[in-house]
């Protein structure tokens, strides 16, 4: 049972390379509520964690995980939608708003770049992040001001075309229109924040590390 008197959020543990930076490793300790997709769970208990329920369609989990697990399995036998959706789902089903996805990125570079992409259709369900080995992907559809440090890298992706204009970065947007993914990457914070003006659908990322001269 969902206890949803308890503040914080829920982490999605998903079936990409397991966290090694303490950042993603954090996010899972520190987090109210786990769910882990099926294909990770092997990993996921491998690193002492045992999350509150296993989502997926079943077909990237051992007959012996099934069997011993079979408490916390939630299976969906939907195809229309890979588990890291049917996770998204069961959390707005259960009203689980504020969710933060791990393990999503590291393996075949198609399933990186569809779990990233996703960020942009979660975002008008749920308020929602992806936290990797190396930086946060955070989606937007408004202007947004972002907690920074001076030399953070930050990269800006638009899948609309609309217009992007950006404050305190060190390489400034104005009403600059993103049509190629690398339009918008390797630039840098110049302090404590920064904002990005837009209306369309768009992904920022930050990195952990700062660029040291």
């Amino acid at each position: 049972m969902i206890d949803k008197s308890k503040k914080g959020y829920t982490v999605i543990i998903a079936n990409g390379e397991f966290p090694i930076h303490k950042r993603p490793k954090e996010c899972i300790k520190n987090a109210s509520y786990t769910i882990c997709l099926d294909g990770a769970l092997k990993l996921t208990l491998k690193n002492n964690i045992t999350p509150n329920i296993v989502i997926g369609d079943g077909d990237s989990i051992s007959e012996m995980l099934k069997e011993d697990y079979a408490h916390l399995l939630h299976l969906f036998t939907d195809q229309d939608t890979n588990d890291l959706t049917k996770a998204i789902n069961y959390c707005i089903q259960k009203g689980l708003r504020k969710i933060k996805i791990v393990a999503a990125t590291g393996k075949r570079e198609d399933h990186t770049l569809g779990n990233i992409s996703l960020l942009l259709e979660y975002m008008h369900k749920v308020e929602v992040e992806m936290i990797t080995d190396y930086g946060i992907f955070t989606p937007i559809v408004s202007t947004t001001k972002f907690e920074s440090i001076t030399g953070q890298q930050v990269s800006i992706f638009n899948i609309d075309n609309s217009p992007v204009t950006s404050h305190n970065l060190k390489y400034p947007l104005k009403n600059l229109v993103l049509d190629n993914l690398w339009k918008g990457t390797l630039n840098e914070s110049m302090g404590e924040y920064f904002t990005i003006e837009t209306k369309g659908r768009t992904l920022v990322y930050r990195t952990f590390e700062v660029k040291t001269k």
